[in-house]
């Protein structure tokens, strides 16, 4: 292994294709299991238990497997995730009853939450402190993409050719990314030699304490954003149905924000390294959400729905890689598993917190108010991020 400039890029490019894989694999089941799950039987009850399951189950375990991570090799771990979500597409395909399926979506969950704070970490380590914005860019590009096209891959080869097969291509895909990773990653001596190369001043001065204001405060602003992120994938199928636009068209608006928010990643993760000021990126990203937010309260027709999708794409693409690049700036290789850990449970469970705690809201006040509610959850995220980095960067 060596630390030329070429190695680099063949490794994040390798990282970023097998990425863009990975949820293209695991997210093309996800239309197709709650239908899947009501011809076998299951009630609405059920199949919000089992698509609750792995967001539950990746969300908790994304911690400790990042610090599983720094102890016995990224490789090892995101080998593990990918096996582990392979088998679960073919045990989907074998299940006798709805109830196996959670049982299922659970496994799912912990192969995602071994695969992704991972991999996160994976790109840190092979990529040069000052580059860090981009490769990031890039990355997160390749995740959207795959997230974003899953879907829609699988439901085009469950209405041709059934769903059995959309469970076997995305076991059989999943498998191939396997050997792929086996054949391509360097291993963990390989990686401490990459590492030890480069940048020694640089990486000098980063925390090496399992925690810090700068780590906690980018999870908090992580979790800020995702709660907005989770307002949009929950309710605003609901509230634009209930303004009268057309199924077709919320998919439009879907489509849109997915589009923005993944194509703008990288542009923006390489404007960071350019310009720096990381936190600045990440603020302006999240407020951008929170606008978003509260024009989407105000929304009724579907040019605005339209808008402030674009709104909140274009935030998310501005903050996040930023964000993740703060997380490797201010921690060393030994914690960086279990810092990308803890990022990515503030991601689910920033999903997960808007869809618990607003559907009361929804319900007895209207949509107006809890998306303006929202917005005031991710302000309040902004403000205790702006304090604790101002506080690391005072000590640093």
């Amino acid at each position: 292994m060596t630390n030329s400039s070429g190695s680099r890029h063949y490794l994040l490019i390798i990282a970023c294709f097998v990425t863009l894989g990975f949820y293209v694999a695991s997210y093309m089941r996800i239309p197709i299991v709650p239908i899947y799950a009501k011809l076998m039987g299951a009630s609405t009850k059920m199949v919000g238990v089992i698509n609750s399951a792995f967001f539950f189950t990746a969300g908790l375990l994304s911690f400790p497997m990042g610090f599983l991570s720094d102890r016995v090799g990224r490789k090892v771990v995101t080998s593990m995730g990918l096996l582990l979500v392979s088998f679960t597409s073919f045990a989907l395909y074998l299940a006798p009853s709805p109830l196996y399926l959670v049982f299922i979506y659970f496994l799912f969950g912990v192969g995602l939450s071994a695969y992704g704070p991972t991999m996160m970490s994976l790109v840190a380590d092979i990529t040069p402190p000052t580059h860090i914005g981009r490769a990031y860019g890039w990355y997160t590009t390749s995740l959207y993409l795959g997230m974003s096209g899953g879907p829609a891959i699988g439901s085009w080869i469950a209405e041709k050719f059934g769903y059995g097969v959309v469970f076997a291509s995305s076991g059989l895909l999943t498998i191939v990314l396997l050997f792929v990773m086996l054949l391509t990653i360097p291993s963990r001596t390989q990686l401490r030699i990459l590492e030890g190369r480069s940048h020694p001043k640089i990486d000098s001065i980063k925390d090496t304490k399992l925690l810090n204001e700068a780590l906690v405060a980018s999870w908090i602003i992580t979790w800020g954003g995702c709660f907005s992120l989770g307002m949009f994938v929950t309710f605003v199928p609901l509230h634009a149905h209930d303004s009268g636009i057309s199924l077709s068209n919320i998919g439009s608006i879907f489509l849109l924000q997915g589009l923005t928010n993944a194509l703008c990643r990288a542009p923006f993760g390489w404007l960071s390294d350019r310009i720096g000021s990381r936190s600045r990126f990440a603020v302006g990203g999240i407020t951008l959400t929170t606008l978003a937010m509260v024009g989407l309260a105000v929304s009724h027709k579907l040019y605005q729905f339209l808008l402030y999708a674009v709104l909140l794409g274009s935030g998310m693409a501005i903050a996040f890689p930023s964000i993740s690049a703060i997380i490797t700036d201010v921690t060393s290789p030994s914690t960086r598993g279990i810092a990308m850990g803890g990022y990515n449970s503030a991601i689910y469970f920033g999903i997960m917190s808007a869809s618990l705690i607003m559907g009361p809201i929804v319900e007895k006040w209207g949509y107006k108010v809890a998306f303006e509610a929202s917005s005031l959850m991710t302000i309040s995220a902004i403000f205790v991020f702006i304090s604790m980095i101002r506080h690391y960067y005072r000590k640093h």
